[in-house]
């Protein structure tokens, strides 16, 4: 693999924002989980299907496993977004479209990381909910909308990846 250049990347309002949110969404996922604890039964639904219904059942200290890989992946998108230089690319990197391609990759990786979070996020309420009885599983709109919540940013940061080079 060849040298390729580094540049200090600086944050646009858009960047601050995602970086921000996926933080917020996350410690919302935190709050949620140990708020929940205390009135959860000691066994809640910890698996869901394709179709949002509950089919793995587990203790509710198993409210905290989300959470705890949600924050290590934030952590490790986190560190790997400040080194751009090592990402793939779908297109050659120049020393003319480097740094425009750094910036969309980037803003893609933090787009995930808020998906992400927004997607344990709700997994972690399907649970509440479901465990109360209150919900019957997470429903059939959840695998649709979470896959549209990481296909669709991507796709459009691939496209706009290919218009830039």
């Amino acid at each position: 693999m060849k040298t390729r250049a580094k540049f200090n990347l600086t944050l646009t309002p858009t960047d601050r924002m995602l970086e921000m949110a996926g933080w917020v969404v996350l410690g919302v996922l935190w709050i949620l989980s140990v708020w929940s604890f205390s009135f959860l039964p000691d066994i809640i639904p910890t698996h869901f299907g394709a179709s949002g219904q509950a089919d793995g059942h587990g203790s509710k200290a198993t409210i905290f496993l989300l959470p705890v890989i949600a924050t290590i992946t934030s952590l490790g998108i986190t560190a790997l977004s400040k080194h751009p230089h090592l990402f793939n690319f779908p297109v050659e990197l120049t020393p003319e479209n480097s740094e425009r391609q750094y910036t969309n990759a980037v803003r893609m990786i933090r787009f995930m990381k808020l998906s992400l979070s927004i997607t344990f996020t709700l997994i972690v309420f399907g649970m509440i909910q479901s465990a109360q009885g209150k919900s019957d599983g997470l429903g059939v709109w959840f695998l649709p909308f979470t896959l549209a919540l990481i296909v669709v940013p991507t796709m459009y940061f691939m496209v706009k990846s290919f218009k830039m080079k």
